[in-house]
């Protein structure tokens, strides 16, 4: 893996390192930035913040209530039982199972859904560097086209208390 990446001291830096390298030509999905804790009054922290993890929790959810609902029923009315009267498929000791399972569909659709997000398992190494977890913010580029390596170096040189490196 080639990359170029700088490490900056504050989230400042680290943004103005963001704006310079967009200027320099560089798409923004190319783009890496790395924190150890969120900066949420900074532009560069919501560049990813759309999501449609809520919707598809809620579809999972969905399927797992429709799913259960219609096993339950198959299962109550494939051999009814005499109930003395009462109905063959009850809503109440349902309403049970068909809570647990609209649960259950929703947490698997979302460890689903973090594991095809973040990529995992990842068996290719990742940019990363020990410093961000001290407080660090890095900035950076991974794979950088040969033409644009030294406008990055120069875009990533730019801000103060900046140090540049490469891999």
């Amino acid at each position: 893996m080639n990359a170029i990446y700088g490490l900056y001291p504050d989230p400042d830096a680290a943004q103005e390192a963001v704006d310079h390298l967009r200027r320099a030509g560089v798409n923004d999905r190319d783009i890496v930035v790395i924190s150890s804790e969120p900066f949420e009054e900074y532009e560069f922290s919501h560049r990813d913040k759309a999501t449609w993890l809520y919707w598809i929790a809620g579809g999972g959810g969905a399927a797992g209530f429709v799913l259960s609902y219609l096993a339950l029923r198959y299962m109550q009315t494939a051999w009814a039982l005499d109930t003395a009267g009462m109905p063959i498929v009850a809503a109440y000791p349902n309403a049970i199972i068909m809570f647990e399972m609209t649960m259950l569909g929703a947490i698997l659709a979302t460890v689903v859904t973090l594991f095809i997000t973040a990529k995992l398992p990842n068996r290719g190494p990742r940019l990363y560097d020990p410093e961000v977890s001290d407080g660090y913010i890095l900035v950076g580029l991974e794979n950088p086209a040969d033409a644009i390596v030294e406008a990055a170096r120069g875009a990533l040189e730019r801000p103060a208390g900046g140090r540049v490196r490469t891999i």
